[in-house]
């Protein structure tokens, strides 16, 4: 019965791993696009679609790498890893701007993040070691 649980252990340690990639992802990629936007004359209306495809981006690295050593149930592995970060994130910006409220734009961050986990998951299952 051990090894079960020790399994168990090492999926979701590979998640967190998967899940702290992303972040990880999201950070070096959102400072790459601010100096963009400093130096560039990108409109800032580009935000918010940058800000969910640097997102999703940084949610299929992270678990496809998280997922890489599972090598099973990549659909909820995945998924796990999409909706634990942005579970985090919308904790963390919901506290600091005193809003907890849900617009369109987080539905959509939060199904980008979902369906970008579970591909992550799906790539890393298929692929060959």
């Amino acid at each position: 019965m051990e090894p079960v649980k020790i399994k168990e252990s090492s999926n979701f340690i590979n998640i967190v791993k998967g899940v702290f990639i992303a972040f990880v992802t999201t950070l070096v990629l959102l400072f790459i696009f601010s100096i963009i936007l400093t130096y560039t004359n990108v409109s800032e209306q580009t935000i918010t679609p940058v800000v969910i495809v640097i997102t999703g981006v940084s949610i299929l690295i992270g678990s496809t790498i998280g997922n890489h050593k599972i090598q099973k149930k990549g659909l909820i592995n995945g998924g796990c890893v999409g909706l634990i970060y942005i579970i985090t994130i919308y904790l963390i910006s919901s506290i600091l701007s005193g809003n907890f409220g849900l617009n369109i734009s987080s539905v959509i961050m939060i199904v980008v993040s979902i369906i970008f986990g579970i591909l992550g998951g799906i790539i890393a299952v298929n692929q060959k070691k």
